[in-house]
């Protein structure tokens, strides 16, 4: 996820320093909550495995600039209902990493911005989550109604943390860029949930991965 390069100054990117430290202290906050209920072999696998994947999304998938940023599909809600929210997290923020480090060198300057774009809706759909679904019920058998929210909630707080920096760093004038990404991502918001539902169904026939520590356990139970 990627805010266009000087989008927003050195001396305004402190405020994006801050929110994203801020990310990264709750991130390792749910690191060590989900340590006590797996273990942190399980949370290791898992943070590698969303790695792998944030950084197959970002480089392998379409991601055309449209107005003040790229369009990605980072299946957000997928990476949470199939690893957890800390898992999630720490795939978010290496995958972004790497992409930065050995890919897109341009976009690291404006990591803490990108990275706090990622993590905040994550943690906001993780908080959804929680009210939406009932305790009990496996991921494996949200309905459509459920998984549209979540990946609506998180496409949606992307979509307002790329707003926020833009008219942060650029004021009112970079309000038809903001529209015209905005605009696009609403196809996002449309495909993600469809691709949720089909991973649920493969993951339904797949039990065995139930013990393996390779998933969040609420997949299933």
């Amino acid at each position: 996820m990627h805010i266009a390069p000087g989008l927003v100054d050195g001396t305004k990117m402190v405020l994006a320093f801050a929110t994203s430290a801020a990310a990264g202290l709750y991130t390792a906050k749910l690191a060590r909550d989900t340590v006590k209920t797996s273990s942190t072999a399980s949370l290791a696998a898992r943070g590698l495995i969303a790695t792998g994947a944030v950084l197959s999304f970002f480089q392998l998938l379409p991601h055309p600039p449209v107005g003040v940023s790229e369009v990605h599909l980072i299946l957000g809600s997928t990476l949470l209902l199939t690893l957890g929210a800390a898992p999630a997290a720490i795939g978010l923020t290496l995958g972004l990493l790497l992409q930065g480090l050995f890919f897109a060198p341009f976009d690291l300057p404006n990591y803490a911005a990108n990275v706090t774009t990622l993590l905040v809706p994550l943690f906001a759909m993780a908080a959804l989550a929680r009210r939406i679904i009932a305790p009990g019920t496996a991921y494996v058998d949200l309905s459509y109604g459920q998984v549209l929210r979540l990946s609506t909630a998180y496409q949606g707080g992307i979509v307002t943390w790329v707003a926020f920096w833009a008219f942060y760093g650029q004021g009112f004038a970079a309000w038809q860029g903001v529209a015209t990404f905005a605009g696009a991502y609403m196809l996002v918001v449309l495909l993600e949930p469809l691709i949720d539902l089909a991973v649920l169904a493969v993951a339904k026939t797949m039990r065995g991965l139930e013990s393996s520590g390779l998933v969040t356990p609420r997949l299933y139970a």
